[in-house]
């Protein structure tokens, strides 16, 4: 439950970051210069939306491992038992209660590195 709440409260982040920063801008230089594009500003709003959705997709794959886990002795398709090794060698299956953040960094360095989708696709060919 932990992290389908951190997963929410990433989303709600989103929705006021997606705010549009223009309609912030103020008038400067004593009236002069009217409107201010905020480019910048939306910039930065931008690289922590893709963040905060980045770590929200590494909550999902790591519930997804759990949950690949737990349905053994059932095998899952050649992808996803791909996806789920590669997730296992960054993080270890949950056993015992134990603080997620790490857990939910090493997925998503592993989705920045780009590492998941080349595992998945070595097992199953390209998926673009």
């Amino acid at each position: 439950m932990i992290a389908q709440v951190a997963s929410a409260s990433l989303v709600s982040e989103n929705k006021v970051l997606c705010h549009p920063a223009s309609v912030d801008s103020i008038p400067s230089s004593a009236g002069r210069e009217d409107h201010v594009s905020m480019g910048s500003i939306s910039a930065k709003k931008l690289l922590q939306v893709i963040e905060n959705v980045r770590s929200s997709l590494a909550i999902e794959v790591l519930t997804a491992a759990q949950g690949v886990d737990q349905r053994r002795p059932l095998q899952a398709s050649k992808g996803v038992s791909a996806a789920h090794a590669a997730v296992r060698r960054v993080v270890p299956e949950l056993g015992d209660d134990r603080p997620l953040y790490r857990d939910i960094g090493a997925v998503t360095d592993l989705l920045r590195s780009g590492e998941l989708i080349r595992a998945v696709e070595e097992a199953v060919g390209p998926l673009r």
